[in-house]
């Protein structure tokens, strides 16, 4: 897989997500600000809502901003077993059924999957609770994390 094909599809993914929740921010504006939706009394809370709508859309742009920012920067490293796993790795973790899940190590606000080929490959930041179990291990180790009352335990097969 490559690595560069990968940030080139999450950068691609992003900026499709910028521009809905653009287009979202624009139309609960448009309601807040709508003469129609002028509060006639203090129930009457539709361009209120609106409001907050269109706020909150506006910081969720501005997070995909930042993410594509820390992502057209990011130059993923080749694999150096001296230092394990780090950000930019390409990692193939087997769980205790035997089956293989493909993780790429990324700059936050990445966290989606993708397809290389016919494989599906998890985009994970090291600030995820699997993110940070993987940093330094090496092929061979064992990666665990706590999800609730369930521990998850998986075997690192191959990284690139």
């Amino acid at each position: 897989m490559d690595k560069f094909l990968l940030q080139q599809q999450v950068l691609e993914r992003l900026a499709d997500d910028l521009q809905q929740v653009e287009q979202a921010a624009r139309a609960a504006h448009e309601t807040a600000t709508h003469e129609e939706n002028i509060a006639e009394n203090k129930y009457d809370t539709l361009g209120l809502e609106a409001a907050y709508l269109a706020t909150g859309q506006a910081r969720r742009a501005e997070a995909i901003r930042q993410a594509i920012a820390h992502w057209r920067q990011f130059r993923p490293l080749p694999y150096d077993a001296s230092k394990g796993i780090q950000l930019g790795a390409l990692v193939c973790l087997v769980d205790a059924d035997e089956q293989q899940h493909q993780l790429f190590l990324g700059p936050a606000g990445g966290s989606m999957k993708l397809l290389s080929g016919e494989q599906s490959v998890q985009v994970i930041s090291c600030e995820a609770p699997l993110g940070r179990a993987m940093l330094g291990k090496c092929e061979g180790d064992e990666v665990s994390i706590q999800l609730a009352q369930n521990r998850q335990q998986f075997e690192v097969q191959r990284v690139h």
